[in-house]
């Protein structure tokens, strides 16, 4: 039983606002399996909240009908949805809330009971499925729902008299038991009452008054809960965390590396071995499997526990009231009800409803996309839904979030998995795991060569009984064949390569926690990135300050917060272009050099302001607190050297202030300063002229505007220019006295001054620069105090003097721009994905090159608002595909991603909030921000940036492709030298030869020619054109048509070469004769010479072949052989294991090896030789193939742009 010192209040609402409520309702019942927003569970519980509170008892009896007509279909709708358990159809949670609403409105609400009667019985019956409430295994309340449900039909309505009519006729009996066991519910229907006090569900609450709000949880917002009642709640409501993510455990890696095709074939191969009694083959073969198997569970191992190391909580404690004392809890200990106070640098614990505020401004980036702080309010918002953009939630705060500024109460609302985070983080744990393109790629690649295997082996069968050989013989070449088909390293070499490339990236600040995203991220076509903090550097600096006197002033490093760091320059003109701004020179930091009008919009950047930044003692690093946009205000103040501290310092006292808010869109303060004979210390002009930023208070105990009182405001420029009527102009030298300036003569504020304003502004725009526009009013002391004294901000903000613009941006990260530009050279597309406002985005879309001037299919932009309004279809078909899409919502990020793979596009999604997170999972690469990326995010990436630089990206995608082009060349090179032993066993079984080789013999070969060479191709450097390719066809195979013909043409060298070798050794004596032991007859001997000679020569062959396959076209005279000094290190360790099998005594025993003498070699020479000849004609005739390739991918990267 739920614990609570009260019940929860019960008021009368009026019957337009129930109604708009359950409407609300109606509206997501039916919108539900459709809306990721909201659940099935809460959308009822909220209907089950206004039945209970609103309606029940006689309060509304009369509602809408065609209201109520939608409810009943909604509800009649989900009433007979059933879950398996234990075999049978057992009704859901959610049914039976459905069940227990369409009791209670019979009961309350005629016009309900009137739809009802509407309704064929055949219908009703078909969706109430009353026997499985009835059933042996449900529940008491289950029944009792049941039951009363039949008691108010039939009593209600003649049309459903006899209950019979309304259960299916095979069912009569059990319903029967039921009705009789329940006969008083039945006589007296009633649906049944909860057991406990029914509370609020968890909700945004976007629609309801505070007072309303804090009734209906029973909460003072003055005293907060009860610590009575927080057990209870808890209970009911769960905790406030959110649950991790599954791990998957040490078995399941395991199991899911032998689940390998490949691996499944290897080990029947190792069954049917032991059953024929070849137990050295089983042996090896089991040797090669435990190597895979080991192999990709450590790195798979390993790349979870790396990642453990980076999760972390966000928020973990919180101020709350409770019993009307402020303490500091475990976030995780809130629940629905808590009063939480926010104060600025704070993170938000739980979901809220703001209750209080104070200039509340919170950075909702994680969740937005939108670096600028949302200004909160208290107001309620009615609307016909609840799916609102977060955006527009103005009195609400999320989890996760962060206080930018002011301070504030919230209402907790919704805690856990019920927040906007824990929605978020639900659906990316519940997305199955999807296989990255080179998993795919290769496990079409290992069936195709099984089904080649299980064919071949076949044919050699059949054609060894038709030969009529012994069928244990026939079994062990057929397992031969089918053991040569099969790559026995490729799993290995593939797993180690990109092990490989994990490290190489790590060292790149990239971060890899799935192994087959390296391969991926090599062969993306588009990468959507996220532009606060990737493509910019996620913080906001002031980039320009136009003064009235139509001057410009730029500023270098303006997003280092360390005022020494950086320099005012100012424009030769106020045009505000790339020419002029190519023109700015450093101007004076002191009193007398600084430009007037200049320290005029200083004045007023730095004054109407209340951010702070600050040297910390402990640290010695600067910090700074507040709203972003103030920040960067502070730090222009600072680097032009007259901060806000120099100014309160030498005389400017604050008298008042009237806060931003999103009516009025600007802020005002009110100051007044000292006279001149209250400076406490003289100051000669040399003093000034030598005062710089090191001591920050250049004006040195000076008042630059003695016995004077100042409104100064800043704001929207449209905001600021209706409200004023002058504009100061300068002085004759235009630097100096600031008091002159603000003392001096006002000129009317004429339409050609306010076209030049209008004209600046949108240049400045154009940029992607944040205008804000900056004003003064000089006026008497009385009128100051007046003001201030009576609180209207009219007053206070009227007959202003425009002093400037100042325009302030998050600028793009360094690199960036020729990072993209390797992207498009790369046939690389990059689409921006933010959630800032179009222009803005635009702008810097254009300084990055996202957006080509050059190019009409790389300038379109798109709003989140009109993506809103096309199907997947549409989207899809875009053409041409934007460049760009701003203001958007987790869901369009998503769309946008889907539409990109329904294009054949493999895309890659980069972002660090948690509304990146859904598409960050869907992606085919999903990248996440190391630096400022939440946990939810991280969890949901492929790869993490430790460094938060686009730029990493393209060093990871050019490692990506390093490792796709090393993964091709060992593939290339194991077929080559897997399908030479095919052509040889079948040419030899076809014409009835005996086999060169035993079985023994080509898994020794698999294992030493294989392995070695094939891990160290994994390790080529990349080729010099590699970012100059386009990428490959997403849908193609691991191998195309030219690769595929490259390795058996490369394997038939080898074939021949070998077949050769073999022949003349069994045949002839030119290559040697074998050792008489005077044991086995001297042709028997003579014939295992031969195969330990065509054994020796394929092995020479396949290795001398890894230098040939560095690259697939590229002649071996410009690849070189000494580039790749693991591969001539792993050749020579290969060629010794060699010789270990053929000369060592004991190991060439267990191999079935005879000594070779020099002529076999002086053969294989030879051999080589012809290898060399022929594979350097192929590689000139792929050459060319290649260069027209290349300009095919090169036209569908346009036609798809």
């Amino acid at each position: 039983m739920l614990n609570r010192v009260d019940t929860v209040g019960t008021f009368t609402d009026g019957k337009s606002s129930v109604e708009h409520q359950i409407n609300i309702h109606v509206n997501d019942l039916t919108e539900v399996t459709n809306n990721n927003d909201i659940s099935l569970k809460e959308v009822l519980a909220g209907l089950m909240y206004v039945m209970e509170y609103r309606i029940k008892g006689g309060r509304l009896p009369h509602l809408d009908y065609e209201l109520m007509k939608r409810l009943c279909n909604g509800l009649l709708s989900n009433i007979g949805h059933c879950e398996k358990e234990h075999f049978q159809n057992i009704p859901t949670e959610e049914s039976d809330m459905a069940l227990h609403l369409f009791g209670e409105f019979i009961q309350e609400v005629e016009e309900f009971r009137q739809v009802v009667r509407g309704v064929p019985v055949t219908d009703l019956a078909y969706a109430l499925k009353i026997h499985r409430r009835c059933t042996s295994s449900s529940t008491d309340e289950q029944k009792r729902s049941a039951v009363a449900v039949i008691g108010l039909l039939t009593k209600n309505f003649t049309e459903f008299s006899d209950w019979k009519d309304l259960v299916k006729h095979d069912e009569h009996s059990m319903v029967e038991k039921v009705l009789k066991e329940y006969e008083p519910t039945l006589e007296i229907p009633e649906m049944p009452k909860s057991p406990e006090d029914l509370l609020p569900p968890q909700s945004l609450w976007i629609d309801r008054k505070v007072k309303v709000l804090l009734d209906m949880f029973k909460v003072d917002k003055d005293k907060g809960l009860s610590s009575d009642a927080i057990e209870g709640l808890r209970n009911h409501y769960g905790p406030n965390n959110l649950q991790p993510p599954p791990k998957p455990s040490v078995l399941k890696m395991l199991f899911g590396q032998i689940y390998n095709f490949m691996n499944i074939i290897l080990i029947i191969a190792t069954i049917v071995e032991i059953c024929i009694g070849e137990y050295k083959d089983a042996v090896v073969l089991f040797v090669v499997i435990v190597i895979n198997i080991v192999i990709g569970f450590t790195q798979e191992y390993k790349a979870e526990k790396a990642l453990e190391a980076l999760t972390s909580l966000t928020i973990p404690q919180a101020l709350v009231l409770r019993d009307g004392k402020q303490e500091k809890i475990n976030s995780s200990e809130l629940v629905p009800g808590d009063i939480v106070i926010l104060d600025e640098g704070e993170g938000v614990p739980a979901d809220l409803r703001i209750i209080e505020q104070s200039q509340l401004e919170i950075v909702e980036s994680i969740l937005t996309g939108e670096s600028v702080p949302t200004a909160k309010d208290i107001k309620h918002i009615r609307s016909r839904t609840r799916k609102i953009p977060l955006a527009e939630c103005k009195g609400n705060a999320f989890m996760g979030t962060v206080v930018a500024h002011g301070r504030g109460k919230g209402l907790v609302v919704r805690t856990g998995e019920y927040t906007e985070i824990g929605k978020i983080s639900n659906s990316i744990t519940s997305q199955p795991q999807a296989k990255t393109s080179i998993q795919r790629k290769l496990d079409v690649l290992g069936k195709w060569l099984v089904v080649l295997a299980i064919v071949l082996c076949i044919i050699i069968v059949v054609i060894n009984l038709i030969y009529g050989n012994d069928t244990k013989e026939t079994i062990n070449i057929g397992l031969s064949l089918a053991v040569s088909v099969i790559p026995e390293g490729l799993v290995a070499v593939v797993t180690v390569t990109m092990a490989l490339g994990v490290r190489r990236m790590a060292k790149r600040n990239a971060i890899v926690r799935k192994l087959p995203s390296v391969e991926t991220l090599g062969s993306v076509t588009v990468i959507c990135s996220d532009k606060t903090g990737t493509l910019t550097e996620g913080k906001m600096g002031t980039s320009l300050i136009w003064t009235i006197d139509d001057c410009g002033y730029t500023f270098t490093e303006s997003t280092n917060i360390d005022p020494n760091k950086g320099t005012v320059q100012k424009l030769d003109t106020g045009d505000i272009t790339e020419e002029t701004l190519a023109t700015a020179k450093d101007t004076g930091k002191t009193y007398d050099e600084a430009d007037s009008q200049l320290m005029a919009a200083i004045l007023s950047a730095s004054l109407c302001n209340n951010s702070s930044v600050l040297l910390d003692p402990e640290t010695n690093e600067w910090k700074s607190i507040g709203d972003p946009t103030e920040v960067a205000m502070i730090i222009a103040a600072q680097k032009a050297g007259f901060s806000r501290e120099s100014w309160e310092k030498n005389g400017f006292i604050k008298l008042g202030e009237y806060p931003f808010d999103s009516e009025r869109k600007l802020m005002s303060v009110i100051y007044t300063t000292r006279k001149d004979d209250d400076n406490s210390k003289t100051t000669t002009t040399e003093d000034k002229a030598t005062a710089d930023i090191s001591n920050i208070n250049t004006l040195e105990n000076i008042c630059p505007v003695p016995n004077t009182s100042l409104v100064l405001a800043k704001g929207a420029p449209e905001a600021i220019l209706q409200r004023s009527i002058s504009y100061i102009p300068s002085n004759t030298t235009g630097h100096g006295s600031l008091n002159e300036l603000i003392n001096g003569e006002q000129k009317e504020l004429n339409n050609e001054i306010k076209a030049l304003i209008a004209t600046r502004n949108e240049q400045m725009a154009s940029r992607g620069l944040r205008v804000l526009a900056l004003a003064l009013r000089k006026v008497g002391h009385d009128e100051a105090k007046a003001i201030v004294k009576s609180e209207n901000m009219t007053e206070s903000e009227k007959d202003l003097s425009f002093i400037g613009l100042i325009g302030l941006i998050d600028p793009p990260k360094k690199g960036v721009r020729e990072s993209i530009s390797t992207c498009k050279t790369a046939g690389i597309r990059v689409i921006m994905i933010t959630g800032d406002h179009v222009t803005t985005a635009s702008a810097i879309a254009k300084q990055l090159g996202i957006i080509d001037p050059d190019n009409v299919n790389m300038q379109r932009t798109m709003k989140g608002s009109e993506l809103d309004l096309l199907s997947d279809d549409a989207i899809k078909e875009l053409k041409p595909f934007p460049s760009v899409f701003a203001r958007v919502s987790p869901d369009n990020k998503l769309k946008i991603v889907k539409a990109l793979q329904s294009r054949n596009e493999l895309a890659a999604m980069t972002g660090d909030g948690v509304n990146d997170a859904p598409a960050i999972k869907k992606a085919d690469v999903g990248i996440a921000m190391g630096l400022s990326g939440t946990e939810i995010t991280k969890q949901a990436a492929d790869i993490i940036l430790a460094d938060d630089n686009f730029s990493t990206i393209v060093e990871a995608v050019r490692e990506g492709r390093r490792v796709y082009d090393n993964i091709l060349k060992f593939i290339i090179y194991l077929l080559s030298c897997n399908s030479a032993e095919i052509q040889l066993m079948m040419v030899c079984t076809i014409f009835n030869i005996p086999l060169p080789f035993t079985t023994i013999m080509i898994l020794w070969a698999n294992i030493i020619a294989d392995v070695p060479p094939a891990t160290a191709l994994g390790l080529e450097p990349p080729e010099k054109d590699v970012m100059e390719r386009y990428p490959n066809d997403p849908q193609a195979g691991v191998l195309n048509v030219r690769t595929t013909i490259s390795a058996v043409l490369q394997g038939t060298i080898q074939a021949g070469v070998s077949f050769l070798l073999y022949m003349l050794a069994k045949e002839t004596k030119i290559l040697g004769e074998a050792k008489y032991d005077n044991i086995i007859d001297k042709d028997t001997n003579q014939f295992h010479y031969a195969q330990t000679v065509a054994f020796a020569g394929l092995i020479t062959l396949q290795l001398i072949q890894a230098f040939h396959s560095r690259s697939v076209s590229t002649s071996i005279f410009k690849t070189g052989i000494m580039d790749n000094k693991w591969l001539v290190g792993a050749n020579i360790l290969s060629f010794v294991l060699m010789l270990i099998g053929i000369y060592v005594p004991g190991i060439s025993d267990f191999l079935e090896n005879y000594d070779i003498y020099w002529q076999a070699w002086l053969g294989i020479i030879v051999g080589l030789i012809i290898q060399l000849v022929i594979i350097e004609l192929l590689k000139a005739y792929l050459r060319r193939y290649e260069h027209k390739e290349n300009l095919k991918k090169r036209q569908r990267f346009l036609d798809n742009v």
